[in-house]
């Protein structure tokens, strides 16, 4: 075990007084005593006493205030997905969290509901897919950039060297971090891995992708948007293609943010309610877009800004702001790509891509890729990065990320002599099925991690075309997402918000809605029923059964009319941040 892994097997043993934690390839064991929750380590001798519990587990998570007080996170079930360089990748099947305190008795009724709610909290983000972990390898950092650093950042352990962007634990893990106990510290990163090993003319080659999702203006779909002022941006992923082959290692990397700019498309119960601007100082605005390409330039070099908003209605205006601020900062590492996905592919010409992809190609293949040959040879390394945004930075975006990354997989193969000059990679049927199912798991992994439902146009990514079965369950997907980010996300958001340490605990949690939130919709239900009722049983149809039919109608129509005019009112809003 090298001096900077992570304790991968370890014990637990529950006694009234401490926790004692016991690493299975290690002498060190870890003591937190319960009530006054202090945290030592000491050699271990044996003085472990005799334990209420004992149980294995696979990594120590971190530990989080809760009402209750402290609660320890331990990772208790773990799935292995694959080797990178010859490291295990993991990912988190199943996690425990354990009060310190011995009961509950020191909070009233309505605290212990509230600390319920906050446990359910914490639950939501370790069992959302999917958090992924290794002991020994760092997945936070593509291979170019852990090519690029020094020897003395190999000394430091994996939290420590880890890029603190894709950390989703980090705070949790502060109380150990502090005390210096890296070695007992797993880093969890969340997104999407998945590698798998392929053969394409009797060369067998491993194939990953690793999508990073960021810490930073964490969120869900609608309640986080757009950029803050330090330049970070909502559902900013970071995705890398790795191939390995017989010691070459080859690298692609692309990534995905929201539009730059101060922006809000809060929920009020509109199917879509319209992206707004928000009314900032032009110079505030202009900064923080530079700030965010100024982030990105340091971490990747050049970027093609690939926006795939629509160019009329909201997302037109939005689009167009946002234009207009790149052509003032005139950045000179930032080329703006703009293609109205929507428009150029509508009546399912999704054929029509192409034109988008032969427009970037140029920029592909300057901005080039990592290699690293066998023999140590730096062969090339990538200058560049694809920005990629719709408005949600999802459905669309990933159509299109995929696509750069066939093109970008095909050059690497040629190169590695996996392919032969004359072929393409469409022709090899099965890998190309592997590739585009891959592709559309990780469309809708992300987009569950942001809007809560799988992604849209999969059915493109899987197939290669849009399909009527495809458009069906987009459908299905629109309407889950409809009713999740009204009347469900701001729940979520103060999940995401208490598990990265933003949001403050309080109690009571819940919130006094108001008399319109129970009215209204009680009002709807008797009017639908009454109006059901109206239109089914009459046997034969009176002028009073059709006056009933039209009030009953009427009152369904202006008691919709009502709950839509005050949506604010009933959407489901985060509680532990100000939003």
């Amino acid at each position: 075990m090298s001096s900077s892994d992570v304790y991968n097997d370890l014990t637990l043993y529950i006694t009234p007084e401490r926790f004692y934690i016991e690493p299975k390839s290690g002498d060190e064991l870890l003591i937190i005593d319960r009530p006054s929750e202090s945290i030592t380590v000491q050699r271990n001798v044996g003085q472990i006493p005799a334990a209420n519990s004992r149980r294995d587990f696979c990594g120590l998570l971190g530990s989080i205030n809760l009402l209750a007080g402290a609660y320890l996170v331990i990772a208790t079930q773990r799935e292995l997905v694959g080797y990178i360089g010859g490291h295990a990748i993991w990912r988190l099947a199943k996690a425990e969290l354990l009060p310190y305190c011995r009961s509950m008795s020191h909070l009233n009724t309505e605290k212990q509901a509230d600390n319920n709610m906050y446990l359910n909290m914490v639950e939501i983000v370790l069992s959302t897919p999917f958090q992924y972990f290794s002991y020994s390898y760092d997945i936070t950092h593509s291979i170019q950039r852990l090519h690029d650093i020094s020897s003395d950042f190999w000394q430091q352990s994996l939290l420590e060297r880890a890029d603190q962007r894709f950390i989703w634990n980090g705070y949790i893990l502060q109380p150990f971090r502090s005390l210096g106990l890296q070695k007992f510290c797993l880093p969890l990163m969340h997104g999407f891995v998945s590698i798998n090993q392929c053969v394409i003319n009797g060369h067998n080659f491993t194939w990953a992708i690793i999508s990073r999702r960021s810490n930073l203006r964490a969120g869900t779909r609608l309640f986080r948007r757009g950029v803050d002022k330090d330049g970070n941006v909502a559902n900013f992923v970071e995705t890398e293609q790795i191939v390995e082959f017989q010691g070459d290692r080859s690298s692609f990397v692309e990534v995905r943010g929201s539009i730059p700019l101060f922006w809000q498309q809060n929920p009020d119960l509109r199917y879509k309610p319209p992206p707004t601007l928000l009314e900032v100082d032009p110079q505030e605005q202009n900064a923080a877009c530079l700030r965010h390409l100024e982030q990105l330039a340091k971490l990747y070099g050049k970027q093609v800004i690939i926006d795939l908003i629509d160019h009329k209605g909201a997302e037109g205006k939005l689009g167009t702001a946002f234009k207009n601020v790149l052509e003032v900062l005139a950045y000179p590492f930032a080329r703006y790509e703009p293609f109205d996905f929507h428009a150029e592919c509508r009546k399912m010409r999704w054929d029509r891509l192409s034109i988008l992809i032969d427009r970037v190609a140029f920029d592909q293949e300057e901005m080039g890729f990592f290699l690293l040959l066998r023999d140590g040879t730096l062969s090339s390394l990538q200058e560049g990065v694809f920005r990629t945004n719709c408005i949600d930075c999802l459905d669309r975006t990933n159509v299109v990320q995929s696509m750069l990354a066939h093109r970008n997989l095909e050059t690497v193969l040629k190169k590695l002599n996996i392919l032969q000059q004359n072929q393409s990679l469409e022709q090899q049927y099965s890998f190309e099925a592997l590739f585009k199912n891959v592709w559309a798991d990780n469309a809708d992994v992300v987009s569950i991690q942001y809007s809560g439902t799988g992604a849209l146009k999969t059915d493109f990514t899987r197939t290669g075309k849009r399909t009527k079965l495809g458009l069906i369950r987009d459908g299905i997907n629109s309407l889950t997402r409809y009713y999740k980010n009204n009347l469900a996300d701001g729940f979520r958001q103060d999940a995401i918000d208490l598990f990265l340490g933003l949001g403050k605990v309080i109690s009571p949690l819940t919130v006094d809605k108001g008399w319109k939130y129970i009215t209204f919709p009680s009002v709807l239900l008797v009017a639908v029923a009454m109006f059901v009722a109206s239109a089914i049983f009459p046997s034969e149809y009176s002028t009073e059964s059709l006056l009933y039919l039209l009030f009953w109608g009427s009152m369904v129509s202006a008691t919709l009319h009502t709950i839509f005019r005050h949506g604010l009112e009933f959407v489901d809003k985060p509680r532990l941040t100000q939003m």
